[in-house]
């Protein structure tokens, strides 16, 4: 392998593995959701009963 090869493959390989570390250290200090936007699980549409139309 060339010098070039190699530079790119460390470069490579410290992208991903750096991008793990990295979104395993934000998941650990932030663990959950602080609010949901409208329309995700939180919100109680479900409470609400469906329309029922008469055919």
């Amino acid at each position: 392998m060339t010098p070039l090869a190699i530079t790119f493959l460390i470069l490579a390989i410290a992208i991903v593995w750096g991008g793990l570390i990295a979104s395993t250290l934000f998941l650990r200090n932030r663990p959950e959701v602080a609010a949901y936007p409208p329309g995700a699980a939180d919100d109680h549409r479900q409470d609400e009963a469906p329309i029922v139309h008469d055919t």
